[in-house]
């Protein structure tokens, strides 16, 4: 079996790592907004864009046009996306860990090769702190994968990716849960803080608040 988490919903705390960047950033600017206020903005804009992205599109070139149109709805100056978003990935491997993520993952360890499921550029995902916990060869990524979350292929093409080793996928965030459910790939829904499933979509398989449940689960399974 293999099991793969979710890079910045289920596994990083990516509101707390990005907005700490980017309340650096607004503070050298003198923008006076709160960093994570920022982020929500870039991240919504984030979403929306990867519903509709497709190859050739990087991770890196949806996020450079989503923080420019979060500066552009902010009244900042959307000139300075490119240079910041530089900056923002730079430090991508100091975005902090949930705290049951490194314990929990190695105990799934011990009953399943674990790997990342995300949307993200390949270099990127090396750069987390998730991927020392996983298999390197396991890190399914939307340049590897040539989709985006939560189109069903981005999920389809890492099915084919692991075969013929079953998959179940570790989401957070509500879009996942439904997009890998859609796909008909089994989901174990990991709760955390401003996530929600999607009511309009199909339920988890099962839900766990805590990482370090993940390793039952996956047994049971």
């Amino acid at each position: 079996m293999i099991v793969t988490v979710d890079l910045f919903s289920a596994a990083t705390d990516t509101r707390a790592g990005a907005g700490a960047a980017f309340a650096s950033i607004a503070e050298q600017r003198g923008w006076g907004i709160d960093g994570r206020a920022l982020y929500d903005v870039w991240d919504r804009h984030n979403k929306e864009l990867q519903r509709r992205a497709r190859p050739p599109w990087t991770f890196t070139q949806v996020s450079r046009m989503a923080l420019r149109r979060a500066y552009a709805e902010l009244g900042l100056d959307p000139g300075h996306a490119g240079a910041d978003l530089a900056r923002l990935h730079d430090g991508i491997g100091a975005w902090p860990l949930w705290p049951d993520v490194a314990d929990g993952l190695r105990r799934v360890a011990t009953a399943a090769r674990v790997g990342l499921l995300s949307n993200v550029d390949d270099h990127l995902a090396r750069r987390t702190r998730a991927a020392a916990l996983v298999d390197p060869d396991l890190l399914l990524t939307s340049q590897r994968l040539g989709a985006f979350k939560p189109d069903p292929a981005i999920y389809l093409a890492a099915e084919r990716a692991v075969a013929p080793e079953r998959l179940v996928h570790v989401a957070a965030s509500g879009r996942d849960v439904r997009g890998a459910l859609e796909a008909g790939i089994a989901v174990v829904r990991l709760a955390r803080p401003g996530h929600a499933v999607d009511p309009e979509g199909p339920p988890p398989l099962v839900e766990v608040s805590d990482a370090r449940e993940l390793a039952a689960v996956v047994r049971d399974l």
